[in-house]
């Protein structure tokens, strides 16, 4: 059979045995026939809280957070209606700042903005990336669980009023992405996202896709968000076609719960036993864009790999590990996953990025990882894994090397679907 598989900013076809492959994907959500209307009547109706025109004031300040280059978030229409909303409400343009919800991601491009919010957005409006290594660029909100200071993002904190958008998906250690995330870590300081994603909340078996209530990560961040004070939620849920099968606004958590619930509805499939060889995405762009995201499209894999199964991964990396990026340089300083982890056990032994590091290294401990992508072989070697050239012809030989009662399971649209045992 052939699949396609999400892959940069199109499909990848490859060619599968027709009678040991299973094709895992989510529940189809058909997209909402008038996207705006739909954003105009959530902010108008929201959930758990006031309709959002009752939030503005005479001279209030704005801060409007909006996630990065690699979220798959559509910007460029619900950040335009909102806006529209606000105007028609009195805001003038110039109460308004949109802050990007960088987390320790690099900071975006003018013409990056530009695709992301529309160029007549970025030209009119103040656009600011936010600054995870600025400490002056943030306000102390309390400690985390380890008395690290929990840091948040001036422009969030002092604003009378916040509006966070984003989207909502299942994510690898903090249950569901969207909600509290795009304060916590989406608009805090590097120390405090490092703290909060540190090796013992990152290895809490809790720590995983779909858990929240008893997630250490979740729970945390839910927390420090909520010492922002009252933020207005807009977050909206896609198909693999990128359409908006859903909005949810108001209240930042109780508005959060009703959408990962749609989620878990349909991106949550079971299956009945485990796969020799799983094949995986990273849900194409932008989630594909680089290898610090790719660890995602593994994740969801490895629920369903056996031990010493194997995973491939297709993902892009256009934009590649990055190079020279705090997750490129941790992986070649070591000689091997498993020294990663070693080298994570170390008290005292602190990196950015180093989350990314580990939920790899415990994936590699478990099973091999091939990778399909656009990088060089020595790169992916560089990395810990293995060049993939050709999908197709190396699950053949795996399942040759197995047996007649090899499997094979595919995961087309990557985490955007998170299988799990019976």
């Amino acid at each position: 059979m052939k699949v396609n598989l999400a892959y940069g900013q199109g499909h990848l076809p490859v060619e599968l045995p027709d009678d040991l492959t299973t094709v895992i994907n989510p529940a189809h959500k058909p997209g909402l026939s008038d996207e705006r209307t739909a954003v105009l009547k959530a902010l108008a109706a929201p959930i758990g809280a006031a309709p959002l025109h009752e939030w503005l004031k005479p001279d209030a300040k704005i801060c409007i957070a909006f996630t990065d280059i690699t979220r798959a978030t559509p910007n460029d229409r619900i950040i335009p209606w909102l806006l529209e909303h606000l105007e028609s409400g009195g805001v003038r343009r110039q109460q308004i700042t949109l802050l990007n919800q960088l987390g320790t991601h690099r900071p975006n491009t003018r013409a990056e903005l530009e695709k992301l919010l529309t160029p007549e957005v970025v030209a009119n409006y103040r656009v600011v990336n936010h600054e995870p290594e600025n400490i002056d660029a943030h306000c102390q909100l309390g400690t985390t669980r380890d008395g690290t200071p929990a840091w948040i993002n001036r422009h969030l904190v002092e604003a009378d009023v916040r509006i966070i958008t984003g989207f909502i998906e299942p994510h690898f250690f903090a249950g569901f992405s969207g909600g509290p995330k795009g304060i916590m870590p989406g608009c805090a300081a590097l120390e405090t996202v490092m703290s909060n994603h540190g090796a013992a909340n990152i290895g809490d078996p809790n720590a995983t896709f779909g858990i929240t209530a008893g997630n250490p990560i979740w729970e945390e961040l839910r927390d420090i968000a909520l010492r922002v004070g009252p933020s207005f939620l807009l977050n909206v849920t896609l198909n693999e076609q990128r359409a908006i099968t859903g909005v949810f606004a108001g209240d930042l958590l109780a508005a959060h719960r009703e959408g990962f619930e749609f989620v878990r509805s349909q991106a949550m499939q079971k299956v009945e036993s485990p796969f020799d060889v799983v094949v995986t995405t990273n849900s194409g762009y932008p989630l594909d864009l680089n290898l610090y995201q790719g660890v995602k499209g593994m994740s969801a894999a490895a629920r369903i790999v056996k031990p010493g199964g194997t995973i491939i991964l297709a993902c892009e990396c256009s934009q590649g590990v990055p190079a020279n990026s705090p997750l490129d340089q941790l992986l070649r300083s070591a000689g091997s996953s498993a020294e990663i982890l070693t080298l994570l056990a170390t008290p005292g032994f602190v990196k950015p990025e180093q989350w990314q590091a580990q939920i790899q290294a415990l994936i590699q401990s478990r099973a091999e990882v091939l990778v399909y992508s656009s990088l060089s072989d020595a790169i992916i070697r560089a990395a810990h894994l293995t060049p993939c050239r050709d999908i197709g012809k190396v699950v053949q030989e795996r399942l040759q090397k197995i047996g007649s009662q090899a499997r094979v399971a595919v995961l087309p649209q990557g985490p955007l679907t998170i299988p799990y045992l019976a």
